[in-house]
């Protein structure tokens, strides 16, 4: 229309009610109970809720995706279900709060977790009873992590076995000796061991117990300690002797290791080598 200027599109102010700001939806608080499915924002993430734990640094929340790969995130906002935005909090005691499940070795357990195709590394004990004992507290974890224990007999051959073993980077070697004290044989057996080419990829490690036996608390079996046993004298008979068991030491063992129900039943110095070695073997 003559006589009317033209409107400057680059000094045009727009008020609100003709350009509105799209609104960010309100995001809602949603109770972290077991199976919901919902979608981390940052990563994309997607999965169930597996369980809710409170950490020193604040509570978390575990998902697991359709391939059963687990990420843990911060429980609070930051999460999607359907879209919306949601703000994940503890369920309430009343509907059963999720709580993780603990391995027999204080592991968190991990639900449905199929057992790994077994690493080329190897942990060796030295007889039965050890290998059984490490795999009651420790089975779940080795089964997850894939790591095979093997027992052998004794350690009178140990270099000869690191040498037959190969130990390399991807194969590590980590070895349990009984009692493994300064000035006694198996000392001396363990530094030649580690005197192997190979020692690289090798951890010996060891307890100062003269056997397995005694890695166990005598809390456990309801002993105040374990007895003396005269030098000369077969310790595990002695043992059984002094306890007034019958001396047969098959029988005998299988009365400890029902008497360990987890890690808390075995004595610290036993559990620190044995989670040193699976690290190792695992390359932690």
């Amino acid at each position: 229309m003559a006589g009317v200027p033209e409107p400057d599109i680059h000094s045009k102010q727009y008020s609100p009610e003709l350009s509105p700001t799209p609104r960010r939806s309100a995001s809602t608080e949603v109770e972290a109970v077991r199976d919901l499915v919902v979608e981390d924002v940052e990563t994309g993430f997607c999965g169930a809720v597996i369980w809710v734990e409170k950490t020193p640094g604040g509570p978390t929340v575990t998902l697991e995706d359709r391939f059963g790969k687990h990420r843990v995130f911060p429980l609070g906002p930051g999460f999607w279900i359907d879209g919306r935005p949601v703000t994940l909090v503890a369920p309430k005691a009343s509907q059963g709060a999720v709580k993780p499940r603990r391995t027999a070795s204080g592991s968190i357990a991990v639900p449905s977790a199929r057992a790994r195709v077994a690493r080329a590394g190897r942990v060796y004990v030295e007889g039965r009873h050890d290998a059984e004992l490490v795999e009651k507290v420790w089975g779940d974890d080795l089964r997850v992590e894939g790591v095979v224990v093997e027992y052998l007999e004794g350690v009178d051959d140990l270099a000869a076995i690191v040498a037959d073993f190969r130990p390399g980077p991807d194969a590590r070697l980590g070895v349990l000796v009984d009692h493994l004290v300064p000035g006694t044989k198996e000392a001396r057996i363990v530094e030649e061991a580690r005197r192997s080419p190979f020692a690289e990829h090798l951890l010996v490690v060891g307890h100062p117990y003269v056997d397995v036996w005694q890695a166990v608390k005598p809390s456990a079996l309801g002993i105040a300690a374990w007895p003396e046993v005269p030098r000369g004298r077969p310790w595990k008979e002695g043992v059984c002797e002094a306890l007034g068991w019958p001396v047969n030491t098959p029988a005998a063992w299988k009365r400890i290791l029902r008497s360990v129900r987890d890690y808390r039943d075995l004595e610290p110095v036993l559990l620190g080598r044995v989670e040193e070695l699976i690290d190792f073997v695992t390359g932690v």
